[in-house]
């Protein structure tokens, strides 16, 4: 049985050639594969035995029109973060990772720990200046009363003025002042109608050891020593020298030119 054919013509002809590429142009132009021929193995393969020709139009094949690129507004296209994208660029993610806050907490807890162990260190420095000191104190001062206390506590009616000098030189303070006073008032007029004689020495064990004087408190500037005095006192009063055996309770304080007695109480 012979195929059935509507119109035919050679598939070379000028027609189909001219179709062909008008296709291949249009697609170039949008951007689409050109639509393959027809051929066998393709979906909507015209069935075999029949053949389908389009006739060209008169005025020939016109090219599909160009798509139209929609205008965009200059202002809407600004450089300028808006508001809205700097206040969502400012917001810290949800999902930030949390070994960044764990490091901020330790080395938050690290700095805390070095600031302690540096404050205490300073303590401990100037608590361990501060005994140093002191114990340097205690053998400065505890001298400086055995020395001080013989000049202080004696005089002599016939050489008055010498040893009251000599005692105010190794005074200080507020003392300083009241022993000139009563020196003045009180002891030299008594000793020179009397010829009052007093010599004191600080009191010495039987078997020769260390003077009986010990360090009550001691700091830095001030220390508070307890004196054990023999005084042994003649004037015209008394037929015979009177021993007197005194406590005395001595408070020396640094100065510029060394320790000097600020205070002595008899006990």
């Amino acid at each position: 049985m012979a195929h059935q054919t509507a119109r035919t013509r050679g598939t070379g002809s000028p027609a189909r050639r001219t179709m062909t590429a008008a296709a291949r142009a249009a697609a170039k132009r949008t951007g689409r594969p050109a639509r393959p021929e027809r051929g066998a193995g393709q979906e909507g393969q015209t069935p075999s035995g029949r053949t389908l020709l389009v006739e060209p139009p008169e005025n020939g094949w016109e090219d599909p029109p160009e798509p139209e690129v929609p205008e965009v507004p200059e202002a809407s296209v600004s450089s300028e973060p808006s508001e809205s994208s700097e206040a969502f660029a400012g917001e810290p993610e949800d999902g930030a990772p949390p070994r960044k806050a764990g490091r901020r907490v330790l080395t938050a807890v690290l700095g805390a720990v070095l600031v302690a162990a540096l404050a205490a260190t300073a303590v401990l420095g100037w608590q361990y200046r501060q005994g140093r000191q002191a114990e340097q104190a205690r053998g400065e001062a505890l001298a400086a009363a055995r020395k001080a206390a013989p000049v202080v506590l004696s005089y002599d009616y016939r050489h008055l003025d010498r040893d009251f000098s000599r005692a105010r030189a190794l005074l200080t303070g507020h003392f300083r002042d009241q022993y000139g006073k009563t020196t003045k008032a009180v002891v030299a007029p008594t000793a020179t109608k009397y010829h009052g004689v007093v010599k004191a020495t600080v009191a010495t064990p039987a078997d020769g050891a260390a003077p009986a004087a010990s360090v009550v408190s001691a700091a830095p500037d001030r220390a508070v020593v307890l004196l054990f005095v023999d005084q042994i006192t003649s004037s015209t009063q008394v037929p015979q020298p009177r021993l007197d055996l005194n406590r005395v309770r001595m408070t020396l304080t640094r100065t510029s030119d060394g320790w000097k007695v600020s205070g002595v109480d008899a006990l």
